[in-house]
């Protein structure tokens, strides 16, 4: 299956086009947004253009917007906000959370992981499972190039419930983004690959 993966959009309609434009350029299969996906809870332009180009879309909130607005997303358009929960394609299991440790809608390490399982243990028994976060892993080589190019720890902030997960859960693949910074910059944790998507978006065969 080819996808495509984006986060940190920002409520940038002109940059949801230019995704949109990739996908079907691309015939991918699925688009799946990896959080921070509005702009002070602005939602137009947002999902439409995917739609308009026949593609799948699943997502998950960031730390930019509440799990409502992810809710209210889903519904408005039909797709899926798997924030604790898995869907299924062909023979491939998606699940995740926003995994969002810090801001209004913050979440604590154990409610990250909790919800990580609950959406893992719907799809344990596929083959190949893909874990959607917004926040990366903490102990990454993104975690810690994030801290040099900003000189200050206390500004970065992964997380040790996604760590956990990746660890106990064993998925082929992490999809995150929220560090700008690291964008693009893709390592392996155990047998997981893990990938920073970023806003430019990330075209990965599953």
């Amino acid at each position: 299956m080819k996808v495509l993966a984006a986060g940190d959009i920002h409520g940038d309609s002109l940059l949801v086009k230019k995704l949109a434009k990739k996908a079907e350029k691309e015939n991918v299969e699925l688009v799946i947004l990896c959080g921070d996906l509005t702009a002070d809870e602005k939602v137009e332009g947002i999902i439409g253009p995917f739609l308009k180009v026949n593609k799948k879309v699943i997502l998950v909130p960031g730390n930019h917007e509440s799990i409502a607005t992810a809710d209210f997303l889903a519904e408005l358009y039909g797709i899926k906000n798997i924030h604790g929960y898995s869907v299924k394609y062909k023979d491939i299991g998606f699940f995740g959370c926003s995994a969002s440790n810090i801001g209004i809608n913050q979440l604590t390490e154990k409610e990250i992981f909790d919800l990580l399982k609950t959406g893992f243990d719907h799809i344990k028994s596929l083959k190949r499972r893909v874990m959607i976060t917004h926040t990366p892993p903490s102990g990454t080589k993104m975690e810690n190039f994030s801290k040099k190019f900003l000189g200050n720890e206390n500004l970065v902030v992964a997380s040790q419930g996604v760590e956990k997960a990746i660890k106990e859960f064993k998925p082929d693949i992490l999809l995150c983004s929220h560090l700008h910074e690291a964008e693009g910059i893709e390592e392996k944790i155990g047998n997981t690959r893990v990938i920073n998507v970023g806003k430019e978006g990330k075209i990965i065969d599953i």
